[in-house]
C-alpha cells in the first residue's frame, strides 16, 4: 500500500486571514517502509513573514523571496502524491492550508478521507498524554537532536517514523503470537521419528573399549562431574 508521509510550514494558523504555505515536505512509503523517494520545495508565500512563525521554523521573506510560488509546483506536487492516502500529524491544520492553496490556483480539493491523521491515532492509543511530534520521537526512542526548528521534510521523516510505531513496529507481519508458536513447537515434537531397520555396527573395537573401562575405574566413586552435578 503506497502512502505519503507529509508536513508543512506556513506564516500563521490560518489561510483564511491570509496566510500562506511556505514548505512543503513529502515523504513516500510502502507497506510502511520508507521507499526513499520524496517530493520537498520551499515556496514563495508572497507576502511577508510574521515574527511568530519565524520562531517556529526559521524561514525569513528574504529567503523565501526567490522560490517559486505555489502555482510553479502545484503540478508536481499532485503528481507525487497521485491518489495515495496522506499521512499527517494534526492533519487538519495541513489540509485545510493545502486546499485553500489549491483553491487559490482553481485546483480541486483534496478529500478529507484521504488523510490518517497521526495525532489522532496516538490520541487514542496514549489518552491523557503528550502526543506531540517531540513528544512520540521520545516515547519511542528517535532520535530528533536534529530538529532545532520546525522544518517539513525533517518533520515527515521523524513523523514516518513514528507511524511506523503507531502501527505496530517495523516487522508487525513477522511476529508469530504464542498460540501459533506452541502449536508449531508441538507439532515438531509429535513428529515420528525414522527408525532404522538395522542398528549401525559399533565403532569402537574390543581392546578399545576394555582400554576406556579400565581408565573409567581409576577415577574412584566419585568422578568430577558427579562432584560438580551434585
Amino acid at each position: 500500500m503506497r502512502q505519503i508521509v507529509l508536513d508543512t510550514e506556513t506564516t500563521g494558523l490560518s489561510p483564511d486571514e491570509g496566510h500562506r504555505l511556505v514548505e512543503v515536505g513529502c515523504l513516500e512509503v510502502f507497506n510502511h517502509v520508507p521507499t526513499g523517494n520524496l517530493f520537498h520545495r520551499y515556496i514563495n508565500p508572497e507576502r511577508d513573514m510574521p515574527e511568530g512563525a519565524f520562531r517556529v521554523h526559521g524561514l525569513s521573506a528574504e529567503f523565501l523571496s526567490d522560490k517559486p510560488k505555489f502555482a510553479e509546483v502545484v503540478d508536481e506536487f499532485l503528481e507525487f502524491i497521485g491518489d495515495a492516502e496522506l499521512v499527517i500529524h494534526n492533519a487538519g491544520f495541513d489540509m485545510t492550508f493545502l486546499n485553500a492553496e489549491l483553491k487559490w490556483v482553481g485546483r480541486p480539493p483534496i478529500a478529507s478521507s484521504r488523510a490518517v491523521d497521526t495525532l489522532m491515532i496516538a490520541r487514542k492509543r496514549f489518552p491523557g498524554a503528550q502526543n506531540s511530534l517531540d513528544a512520540l520521537c521520545r516515547r519511542f526512542n528517535i532520535d530528533n537532536s536534529g530538529r532545532v526548528k520546525h522544518g517539513a521534510l525533517l518533520d515527515a521523516e521523524l513523523l514516518a517514523e513514528v507511524y511506523l510505531e503507531l502501527m505496530g513496529g517495523r516487522q508487525p507481519g513477522l511476529v508469530l503470537d504464542a498460540a501459533a508458536a506452541a502449536a508449531a513447537a508441538t507439532t515438531v515434537a509429535a513428529r515420528e521419528t525414522r527408525k532404522r531397520p538395522a542398528p549401525l555396527p559399533p565403532r569402537l573395537s574390543e581392546e578399545e573399549r576394555a582400554a576406556h573401562e579400565a581408565f573409567v575405574s581409576t577415577l574412584g566413586p566419585e568422578p568430577l562431574w558427579v562432584k560438580l552435578g551434585g
